[in-house]
């Protein structure tokens, strides 16, 4: 057991554990042919006491402000292959803009349904001409009064086609640079959004990914979240998060491909001997031992950082970018290792490896990570 946690959170471990054993392994294969999990599992996840940790009871939540649990259920997810619930971008992602930003009234409205599973969220901030440089955001909108005329289109959406309430980055100031981006909330419903495909992605095939148009949309001035013209502030100030458990998320699915690779290497065998007993490839699955180990210490040192209230945008930078390149050379190398076999989607090491490759990309990619470290010694 990790000096970082706890017996609780050991136990929360067990139960997250036995959750997705129960509700989510049986039916994932199921989910990836159909491109979406039911919102049957949201209200489940609900139930058990898996969703949004750190909203205060006074809106539904537990109020238990201790990040460990996010990550301990986002490893649990990973381990499991259940790359299908948007479970970490509902609560570790969008829902704290919403605790953080909201008014008193915007939490009693959104935040016990988001608890429970009833509402599903999302945050749009892509555009098709737009992705990691969020200054160049062209969805615009216009203030009439009481209300804001949204008009525009979002792309790679995660939760976009089961979400009831979107976090849209839209430009409220065309002439203020990124002082003129705002966060506003688009409901499901609401006239002039829709919902475009359910895009066809290389992995994650259970997950939801959407694309979102917004013609002319009447969002109420109640729905601005935050202050208007802080959006670009407040999306720098919820990314060292996003992107710690980005890492955790990586780091969990590189240890279950050096876990999957040390039981085949034990047991698969050729010419008379495990193939492990090779020199190349146990020195292979040495290093892959090697390399998790190293990186879960910094993992865990990061995680100390941000408990507290200390994780700077330049650790979260460096944890992101390593963790998920190391995750998907250990998946290319497991697939090597395991062969033939490694190519059949029946094995475990194949579906990581289409997964994988996702995770340099999303959450800022790995060259965007590597600019802040290096502004951040003066280059």
């Amino acid at each position: 057991m990790s000096t970082l946690y706890e017996a609780e959170h050991e136990d929360f471990r067990k139960s997250a554990r036995a959750f997705f054993e129960r509700e989510v392994t049986p039916h994932h294969a199921d989910w990836e042919r159909e491109g979406i999990v039911p919102r049957e599992l949201w209200r489940k996840a609900g139930e058990a006491g898996l969703l949004c940790f750190d909203v205060p009871e006074a809106y539904g939540g537990p109020g238990v402000d201790d990040f460990r649990y996010q990550v301990v259920l986002s490893e649990e997810q990973t381990r499991a292959g259940a790359s299908g619930p948007g479970f970490s971008v509902h609560t570790d992602i969008i829902v704290p803009y919403l605790t953080s930003l909201g008014t008193e009234e915007q939490k009693q409205r959104w935040l016990p349904g988001c608890v429970t599973g009833e509402t599903i969220t999302a945050i749009a901030m892509t555009e098709p001409g737009a992705g990691s440089d969020l200054q160049g955001v062209r969805t615009s909108a216009v203030d009439e009064g009481d209300h804001y005329l949204l008009n525009g289109a979002k792309t790679f959406i995660s939760n976009g086609i089961n979400a009831d309430l979107v976090i849209v980055v839209a430009r409220t100031d065309p002439d203020a640079g990124h002082q003129g981006i705002s966060l506003l909330v688009v409901e499901r419903g609401m006239e002039g959004f829709e919902r475009g495909r359910n895009l066809d992605k290389i992995g994650l095939h259970a997950q939801d990914t959407a694309e979102l148009s917004f013609s002319d949309v009447r969002v109420p001035k109640d729905n601005l979240l935050g202050e208007a013209g802080q959006g670009f502030v407040y999306l720098m100030q919820n990314l060292p998060q996003e992107r710690l458990i980005i890492a955790a998320q990586a780091l969990a699915a590189s240890e279950a491909a050096y876990e999957m690779c040390l039981e085949y290497a034990r047991t698969r065998e050729a010419f008379g001997k495990p193939i492990g007993k090779f020199q190349h490839n146990r020195f292979l699955v040495a290093e892959m031992a090697t390399k998790v180990a190293v990186t879960r210490a910094f993992v865990e040192q990061c995680l100390r950082k941000h408990l507290a209230g200390e994780l700077s945008a330049v650790d979260a930078a460096m944890a992101k970018w390593w963790c998920t390149e190391l995750q998907n050379e250990l998946v290319n190398q497991g697939v090597q290792l395991h062969g033939g076999y490694g190519y059949m989607m029946e094995f475990p090491i194949a579906k990581a490896y289409l997964d994988s490759r996702i995770s340099t990309i999303y959450g800022g990619t790995t060259e965007i990570q590597k600019e802040i470290i290096g502004r951040s010694l003066g280059l």
